[in-house]
């Protein structure tokens, strides 16, 4: 009995990871940052929800999927945030949600992935890659950066269409913390 055991120990041991499913946890934060006429601005999403699917012995195999609810921006400033969540931007009462899907990711070396994914925004679909790091454990966290030109999705309609008040690539920062999906 125990040569059988020890076979099946090491067979469990030579088998591939499997892909594991993840939920977001707290403690995660989704932000994006820019300038307004030369001075920086932040802001945050923090009502965002992620689901994962990854392996990092299998990136390819990697399934993302991020829903980003636009009323929940927030700068802090109540009057850019109304701005922001206005038509001349978000309009979030017309697209309520922005979405970030990726099937697949590339290794980069390390524990570094990039994420080749879509971005479903203000109506508008474009390609958006995600960089990020894996720091596995009982609550593995990936830490992510992606730029998003923010007129390519239709955001800064009329004055503020103008890259001298606000330049077209914004900034996209993430760390989401994992638990496992139940």
């Amino acid at each position: 009995m125990p040569r059988s055991l020890l076979a099946l120990a090491l067979c469990a041991l030579a088998a591939p990871a499997l892909a594991a499913d993840y939920v977001q946890a707290p403690g995660s934060s989704l932000v994006f940052a820019g300038t307004y006429q030369g001075e920086t601005f932040t802001g945050r999403f923090p009502e965002f929800r992620t689901t994962l699917r990854f392996d990092p012995a299998d990136p390819a195999a990697a399934r993302l999927e991020v829903d980003i609810p636009l009323a929940s921006a927030t700068t802090g400033n109540p009057d850019y945030d109304g701005e922001m969540r206005g038509p001349s931007f978000f309009d979030s009462a017309r697209f309520a949600t922005a979405r970030y899907t990726a099937q697949g990711a590339r290794a980069l070396g390390g524990d570094r992935y990039a994420a080749d994914g879509t971005l479903a925004l203000h109506g508008v679909e474009r390609p958006v890659t995600l960089t990020f790091t894996w720091t596995p454990g009982e609550r593995p966290v990936l830490a992510g950066r992606a730029t998003v030109p923010r007129l390519a999705f239709g955001i800064g309609a009329g004055e503020w269409a103008s890259t001298s008040i606000i330049p077209d690539d914004i900034a996209v920062s993430t760390k989401v913390v994992f638990a496992p999906a139940p």
